[in-house]
């Protein structure tokens, strides 16, 4: 006996079905599919603090449940106080079954924790992909809120297969993002 996420079930079982029906697909391969969601956050105040870029790589562990990696600059940037391959930030590209679990652990616990919380904008990029910007690593509850040394921000990345916006923003509504406007088509 194997393990499978709740939500990978509920996309095998569920989802397939529902935009198989809502967008008329002939085969259950045309449905678009959740293929990673990467999250990386900038951390620019590293150029003066070397251990910021550790304490975020250890965040970003905790939180996704794999090793994150510095990002380094490519270049020399003066003004900045920059210098090629400083580390300036940090990234996790998550795929299969810890993906599943990060999206139900974000859906379901770290959104519902933020002030004021009222949806997610519903702008997608054009190609199928959407970015949501986390304005607090401490909605998560993985992060211990007396060790947080610094509130810093992230961006979370749904890269999924579909073809346009509207099958990208339908499977991502089936998958429980609560965005501030639902559409209905």
């Amino acid at each position: 006996m194997s393990y499978t996420p709740s939500l990978k079930t509920k996309y095998n079982d569920e989802i397939v079905a529902n935009l198989k029906k809502e967008f008329s697909y002939k085969s259950v391969m045309q449905v678009p599919r959740l293929e990673k969601i990467v999250i990386n956050q900038g951390v620019g105040a590293a150029v003066a603090d070397k251990k910021l870029i550790e304490t975020s790589v250890k965040e970003l562990t905790n939180i996704t449940g794999q090793q994150a990696v510095p990002c380094y600059s490519k270049k020399d940037i003066s003004n900045f106080k920059l210098r090629k391959k400083m580390p300036i930030g940090v990234k996790v590209t998550l795929r299969h079954d810890k993906m599943y679990e990060f999206l139900e652990r974000l859906v379901r616990v770290a959104l519902p924790r933020i002030r004021d919380f009222k949806g997610i904008e519903s702008k997608l990029d054009g190609r199928g992909n959407y970015t949501l910007g986390v304005t607090e690593q401490i909605i998560f509850p993985e992060i211990n809120i007396d060790n947080v040394s610094k509130i810093m921000g992230m961006n979370i990345t749904f890269v999924t297969s579909g073809n346009s916006d509207e099958e990208a923003y339908a499977l991502l509504r089936e998958f429980g993002l609560p965005f501030k406007n639902l559409k209905k088509n």
